[in-house]
């Protein structure tokens, strides 16, 4: 312990120093952070590093997957619901399918329950490594909100086919009836769970005299118990948390005050952040190992490299051509969703994009890594080490190829929205700031009409407000004027910290003053 917990600090400092450099070189961190892994484990005397299957399952995917359901756009999701559910369930099902029949043909020794096996390892992409990349570069927000919805729920598919899969190489044998009504537990049950223990917690945040670190703290406990009573009645885990997480996230101006959402953010961010990281890492830093494993089980490098190469080639291919069927589908049963001057020789690169973005990660790596060495009866578990390898492949070529080429591809299509055209993102920010502002004079008016006359404050954001009703905001806060406020706030807040100094000022009513400094800084930025 006292050798490998020094390690983990490193690791995590790392993380930090990549993800900076990865800002400053304008790469996506997770390209980076594999890279960095590679490099430190090649590094004679370096302790080893395995992430457990079962830390990976319980305590990296579920805070992921809570998180996730907590920043998606609900309304988002429910629009494009049909889309997002074809790419979770069908998608999955099909990539799988697939994969296992080409393994089964190509892959010498690979039989068809090894083959579904395989194909519910590689067939979730993972949502953290396109979403890094696509924060280069913009994409439509229905697109944006297909990736997020995906990756709420292909996780369970996947991981349910693998379950199966598993089942079958043991025993032999795969009863289809037995594996439809166990699926639709999994998926209902882990629904069910997700709902009650979702309404739960929601009673407790709302009943129970909590405060912002308190809230936080259920917030952080909420997806593993939720996780873990899924588990236990048989259900899936993930469907649980991204049910519960989606309920909750819709509730959250009820559970959490502003204070709470603030610093809870701020929380999620950091340590989804370096979870993220260390799932990375490992995937760098393990691949030797895995590399070892193959020349072990007499199996050559050149063969694996084949084998890894024609899979990641194939399911990129399925993805791609499923993303194709989406859009012909759509173009024949649900032409509403089509905006009117919709071109198809204009649209046709746009399932291209979203093909693209099937990056593989935490989920692979996991599931990979979950498979037993030896059967029930003893015996070593058969093309363990092919298939960990071409795991690991995968997760590499998809990040590195796609990862890489990515931004360039996103910058070079032009992506054209399926849905009816609306009033662009800035229109409807500043016409929705100009309501707010004429709703807030009203109700001061209206409610406050004595105060409205005599308290100073409220005189002068009367006034304020007024004053941004009578003319374009960004004319009121232009980048210049922006630039020299924003150095005002830093000014003032040298002047507190020299105020600070002296030893008879309260040092509390110090950090709350910079602390709103803070929060105008950043309303400013988001302006």
């Amino acid at each position: 312990m006292h050798e490998t917990l020094p390690f983990l600090f490193a690791v995590v400092i790392l993380i930090v120093l990549v993800n900076m450099l990865a800002k400053k070189i304008n790469i996506a961190y997770p390209i980076l952070i594999v890279v960095a892994g590679l490099l430190i484990s090649m590094i004679p005397s370096v302790p080893p590093l395995r992430l457990d299957p079962d830390w990976v399952f319980f305590i990296i995917l579920p805070p992921l997957l809570f998180e996730a359901a907590w920043s998606i756009s609900f309304k988002g999701l429910l629009r494009w619901w049909r889309i997002i559910g074809s790419f979770s369930f069908l998608v999955v099902f099909f990539t799988a399918s697939a994969v296992a029949f080409f393994a089964n043909y190509f892959i010498p020794g690979f039989s068809l329950a090894l083959g579904f096996l395989l194909g519910g390892i590689v067939s979730p992409p993972d949502a953290v490594s396109a979403g890094a990349i696509m924060k280069f570069v913009k994409i439509p927000k229905s697109t944006a909100t297909i990736l997020e919805g995906e990756s709420l729920f292909n996780d369970a598919s996947s991981l349910i086919i693998f379950r199966f899969a598993l089942i079958a190489v043991a025993t032999g044998q795969f009863i289809w009836s037995e594996a439809l009504l166990s699926f639709g537990w999994m998926v209902l049950g882990g629904v069910g769970v997700g709902i009650i223990l979702g309404w739960t917690f929601f009673l407790a945040h709302k009943r129970l005299p909590t405060d912002a670190p308190s809230n936080i703290v259920f917030t952080l406990l909420e997806p593993f118990i939720l996780y873990w009573v899924a588990e236990q009645m048989g259900s899936s885990g993930v469907m649980a948390v991204v049910t519960g997480g989606l309920f909750l996230a819709n509730r959250r101006f009820q559970i959490l005050d502003s204070e709470g959402r603030i610093r809870g953010f701020s929380f999620w961010q950091s340590f989804v952040f370096i979870l993220n990281g260390i799932v990375f890492f490992v995937i760098g830093f393990d691949l030797n190992e895995v590399v070892s494993g193959l020349s072990q089980a007499n199996i050559s490098i050149r063969d694996g490299i084949y084998y890894g190469v024609i899979i990641t080639a194939f399911i990129i291919f399925i993805r791609i051509v499923s993303s194709y069927i989406a859009l012909f589908s759509t173009m024949i049963f649900r032409r509403s969703m089509i905006s009117p001057d919709f071109n198809f020789r204009r649209s046709w690169k746009t399932p291209l994009v979203l093909g693209w973005t099937g990056m593989r990660g935490v989920v692979t790596l996991a599931a990979a890594s979950s498979i037993p060495i030896y059967l029930d009866d003893g015996q070593l578990f058969p093309q363990r080490d092919l298939i960990l390898f071409i795991s690991f492949m995968v997760i590499i070529l998809t990040l590195f190829v796609q990862g890489l080429t990515l931004p360039f591809i996103l910058k070079r299509i032009r992506l054209n929205r399926m849905i009816p055209a609306t009033e662009s993102e800035h229109q409807f920010e500043k016409r929705l700031r100009k309501e707010l502002w004429s709703f807030s004079i009203a109700e001061i008016k209206d409610k406050h009409k004595a105060d409205g006359k005599e308290n100073v404050f409220l005189v002068s954001n009367l006034v304020k407000w007024q004053r941004k009703l009578d003319g374009l905001e960004e004319d009121l806060i232009t980048p210049e004027t922006k630039s020299v406020y924003l150095e005002l706030l830093n000014a003032q807040r040298h002047f507190l910290i020299e105020q600070n100094k002296d030893p008879n000022v309260d040092e509390e009513i110090i950090r709350k003053e910079i602390t709103l400094i803070d929060f105008e800084e950043e309303k400013i930025k988001m302006m």
